[in-house]
């Protein structure tokens, strides 16, 4: 098998991870705007394509990681796409809280009625038993 001298080496490195990281940021932008435009589908879309282009960069970089030959400079994007993937999670996990509060206020939950479904009476007294009448 024929090495490629350091430099020639290094470039090609570069490249192989290059090319999944310009994809990881590319999901990532059009997540964010599909974010901006609530528009769910391409929510669903994107955040798919985001998970399996941020699985083969991991694989990736990682198996560069174990030659210790990642180029700082892809090293600092990884790490700013991190930083995006999480502040994109929090904003999901924001604006799904408030929609649970929005429908928890819209539709609130059934009030403990005093009959049941077959019209007795369900409340029970004080000493644990039913009231007969």
């Amino acid at each position: 098998m024929q090495t490629l001298p350091p430099t020639e080496n290094t470039e090609a490195l570069s490249q192989d991870l290059e090319r999944p990281l310009i994809e990881v940021e590319n999901c990532l932008n059009l997540l964010g705007e599909a974010l901006v435009r609530r528009d769910s589908q391409a929510i669903e879309t994107h955040a798919a394509a985001l998970h399996q282009a941020l699985a083969q960069a991991m694989n990736s970089f990682m198996e560069a990681a174990r030659n210790g030959k990642v180029p700082p400079q892809l090293r600092n994007r990884l790490v700013q796409a991190g930083g995006r993937v999480a502040a994109q999670r929090e904003s999901l996990n924001r604006a799904n809280a408030a929609l649970d509060r929005a429908i928890d206020v819209l539709i609130p939950p059934e009030p403990g009625g005093v009959y049941g479904a077959s019209g007795k009476n369900e409340r029970k007294s004080s000493l644990g038993g039913s009231i007969q009448a």
